[in-house]
């Protein structure tokens, strides 16, 4: 009888467990509803700031591209052509719950430095297809698979890596094992785990606390997306290419901690931090502009491949 109660007991504990982490795994990381099948995870709409206005589309001609990522999902993107065409590419990633279109205003500042731009909607944005986000764990072998592309296109291609928040991430885990045409990446805003951040997000909009609901939430995320949680931690494998790190000190989703974090465990070739007074969550780009992209392009000049010339 005892056997038969501990039993029910460790079934019921499972189920429970994950039930809790069905619900978080979807309020989190699951694209569409019933309304809109492209609908932001539930999760996005809570925090980004709704007033938010989308950059202008550049000016400058364009094509979109599509591929089939390594588990079979049609990714789409938009190649934005300079001028002049150069070797000098860049791959610009967006942020959570986000879509290329709110990278136009970095793809327009590329452009006029003469960069080819690649401005690609992640699985599960945009006219991406995909369920689930993965907070950059399979993202970031989408984002290898369009440097691949590019290279394809380009034997001379010689490419900057720069994503916000999630997109941060995201360009931190691909460099980590990316194409030998990848020279350089931009961080802005990125966290050092999404375990992390997703834990304190949970106590902030739930009063809940990590444990035991992150376990859970992280089996359930492997079960359901095909990637666990806890792998989002780009601190655990910090790429060793020459690196800027960007952030605001007032940033209240991926505290400015998280930059120092990685920046001292970061063993890049090149590696500097700019860190903007009272900027909030990948706001740096728009509140302190001239600061911003004078410290980007200025590092992207500094490197041995010729970038920026």
């Amino acid at each position: 009888m005892k056997k038969r109660i501990c039993l029910l007991v460790i079934i019921l504990l499972i189920t429970f467990g994950y039930l809790i982490g069905h619900y978080f795994v979807g309020y989190a990381l699951r694209r569409g509803n019933d309304a809109n099948p492209k609908a932001i995870p539930a999760a996005c709409a809570a925090i980004h700031d709704t007033s938010a206005q989308l950059p202008p589309r550049p000016g400058a001609e364009s094509e979109v591209w599509s591929l089939i990522s390594d588990d079979g999902i049609t990714l789409r993107g938009t190649h934005f052509s300079p001028p002049q065409p150069s070797h000098r590419w860049v791959i610009l990633v967006h942020g959570y719950g986000r879509d290329q279109r709110f990278v136009w205003d970095l793809a327009s500042a590329y452009l006029k430095q003469g960069f080819e731009v690649f401005t690609p909607d992640m699985r599960g944005a945009g006219e991406s297809d995909g369920k689930y986000l993965t907070m950059g764990v399979k993202e970031s072998a989408d984002v290898r698979a369009w440097a691949r592309q590019i290279a394809v296109r380009d034997s001379g291609a010689s490419i900057v890596l720069h994503g916000v928040s999630m997109g941060a991430a995201t360009v931190m885990l691909a460099a980590a094992d990316s194409p030998p045409q990848v020279a350089a990446l931009i961080e802005d805003c990125g966290y050092t785990s999404a375990y992390e951040m997703f834990s304190a997000q949970l106590k902030q909009l739930f009063g809940l606390p990590a444990f035991p609901i992150m376990p859970c939430v992280n089996a359930v995320s492997r079960i359901e997306t095909g990637a666990w949680l806890s792998d989002a931690a780009p601190i655990n494998r910090m790429p060793r290419l020459p690196t800027l790190f960007i952030h605001g000190d007032a940033d209240k989703l991926a505290p400015v901690g998280m930059a120092y974090d990685l920046y001292t465990v970061s063993e890049a070739t090149v590696k500097e931090i700019l860190i903007v007074p009272g900027v909030g969550h990948a706001d740096a780009k728009t509140d302190a502009q001239e600061l911003y992209y004078s410290t980007v392009f200025t590092f992207l000049e500094s490197l041995v491949v010729d970038i920026g010339k």
